[in-house]
């Protein structure tokens, strides 16, 4: 599996700590930016993540800002990217088993390097349930 990230300046410290815990358990990912904590706008690395996992170029991507919520939403402005905006356990498995997301975003100021480990173990590791799911995916998808 492929993983691309991506993060505005709120984000940065919290895709480190991800980053060292993909390193850890050996994922293979591709850092697409920022690497300084200085302003930038999170809408440029939003939709440069989504539009490398929405190509295939990556299987699945993690986002992350302040609060995970202007990424997810550039992300999502991407045809064909899920990105779900987790901030537990339930949410990560459901993004996954019913709603198929292909990115996650994550707030690097409302949540702890902890708690986020945990929801993007779960991100990577839970399958897409597929069956009554697949359909309203589908319509997602053309939409």
């Amino acid at each position: 599996m492929r993983i691309a990230l991506a993060s505005d300046h709120g984000g940065l410290g919290l895709k480190e700590q991800i980053k060292a815990y993909l390193d850890e358990e050996n994922y293979d990912y591709h850092d697409l930016g920022v690497d300084v904590d200085t302003s930038v706008d999170y809408p440029i690395y939003g939709k440069l993540a989504g539009e490398a996992v929405a190509s295939g170029e990556y299987d699945r991507g993690i986002v992350f800002c302040g609060t995970g919520i202007g990424i997810s939403i550039a992300a999502n402005k991407v045809h064909g990217i899920r990105c779900a905006l987790v901030t537990n356990e339930y949410m990560a498995e459901m993004s996954r088993k019913h709603n198929n997301a292909n990115m996650l975003a994550l707030g690097g100021r409302v949540i702890s390097p902890e708690l986020a480990i945990k929801l993007v173990d779960i991100f990577l590791n839970t399958e897409f349930e597929g069956d009554r799911h697949q359909r309203r995916v589908a319509m997602l998808d053309e939409m």
